[in-house]
């Protein structure tokens, strides 16, 4: 067991991780340039709602191996879980925070230290930046005297404690030696299977699994659109279509969110233009959606002197907190832009909760549902009379 982890970034992946580490033991320290979010560790608040999670930091054991602070120090393990955002213009991975990270520990590197990255990055990443940046940087030899390894995230926002532990890991090094220092590190709490590669291989394998899920849902939007050309409905259409037994299509949507999905796709791209097609149309349809929902809630509205639209749900997918990417802000932000009168609400966003629907709907002439929250859902069929009552023109759409 390791005697010192240092996580660079703890925020969606590198807090569950530090409080896993911690949990099985090892010493912990998170390191985060925002100082909120070093102090609330240090206090032991959660700033990711997740209950399961709030109850592993609140135990002894973890309060007691778990310490933040703003800049690195010297450790064993060094875990790399910054952001690697897409440039929006340019539609290529921003390492900015990666680099950051790795210049930041280089003071700190030593002889036998495992650098594991679990920022998603573009396949060559550990070879072709991080592997140079330590080199010339220290005497140090990545794979004979400091070990470099992939590692990708596995969570999911709103069952971050059941993914983190009982998801297989893929562990990709530069060498065989290295998969193994790293997956002793995960073994320490992951509960399913360690699948050892090579670094390359495991940056692609993580940005395929996203891509697999973009292509699809971009599949369910195209085919729901064709559908309404037809002006047939797209979700029975699906629903008869699922019935095969060697066909399994999602349902359409207002687009997709979350810091991966949306992102993961283009870093493919990225690397190989000529070979991602697919990925790129994938990638323009969804990316599209958020402007037809618009348009639709525009046509629901049209005829109406001066509409005023209450929009519910703000995440980027039901019942979770987390607004990354999310198409529902989006649309919203278009119609505003047009300047249309928008009220914007999520009983699960914070500063975006209302006292309750019949109010925040009074006067409204369409109340467009984005994002179909349990809550919301359960909330909207109890005062549907209520809030119908108090809207000017009382028409209720669900667009998800």
């Amino acid at each position: 067991m390791s005697d010192t982890i240092v996580i660079i970034g703890t925020g969606y992946v590198g807090l569950p991780a530090a409080l896993m580490l911690a949990k099985a033991g090892h010493d912990v320290v998170g390191v985060d340039i925002n100082e909120n979010i070093v102090r609330a560790i240090n206090e032991g608040v959660l700033l990711i709602k997740e209950e399961d999670l709030q109850a592993i930091m609140d135990e002894p054991s973890v309060k007691a191996n778990l310490r933040a602070q703003s800049t690195p120090c010297p450790g064993d393990v060094f875990i790399i879980a910054v952001p690697t955002p897409l440039d929006p213009r340019k539609k290529v991975a921003d390492l900015s925070y990666v680099r950051s990270a790795i210049e930041s520990i280089l003071p700190y590197l030593r002889a036998g230290n495992l650098i594991i990255v679990e920022s998603t990055i573009p396949p060559l990443t550990c070879r072709e930046v991080i592997t140079p940046m330590i080199e010339e940087a220290t005497d140090l030899r990545v794979g004979e005297t400091v070990y470099l390894a992939h590692c990708p995230e596995r969570i999911l926002p709103g069952d971050i404690f059941h993914e983190i532990v009982h998801n297989d890991r893929i562990i990709g090094g530069v060498n065989v030696e290295t998969c193994e220092k790293a997956a002793d590190v995960y073994r320490s709490f992951v509960k399913g299977e360690m699948l050892l590669t090579d670094d390359v291989t495991a940056e692609f394998a993580k940005l395929m699994e996203n891509t697999y899920r973009d292509i699809n849902i971009a599949l369910a939007n195209e085919l729901n659109a064709v559908a309404e050309t037809l002006g047939i409905d797209g979700q029975a259409a699906i629903d008869l279509a699922n019935r095969h037994p060697r066909v399994n299509i999602l349902s359409p949507g207002i687009g997709v969110g979350g810091h991966c999905i949306p992102i993961d796709p283009w870093f493919i791209k990225e690397v190989d233009p000529a070979n991602s097609n697919l990925i790129f149309t994938s990638r323009l349809i969804n990316d599209a959606m958020p402007g037809r929902i618009a348009a639709k809630i525009r046509r629901a509205v049209r005829g109406i002197a001066k509409p005023r639209i209450v929009a519910l749900g703000a995440a980027y997918k039901p019942n979770v907190e987390d607004t990354r990417e999310s198409p529902a802000v989006a649309i919203v932000e278009i119609l505003r832009a047009d300047g249309y009168d928008v009220a914007h609400y999520d009983p699960l966003v914070e500063g975006m909760g209302y006292g309750s629907l019949a109010e925040v709907c009074q006067g409204a002439d369409l109340v467009a549902v984005l994002v179909p929250h349990a809550a919301l859902m359960t909330e909207l069929d109890a005062s549907d009379a209520a809030i119908r009552a108090a809207m000017r023109t009382p028409e209720v759409v669900h667009y998800q």
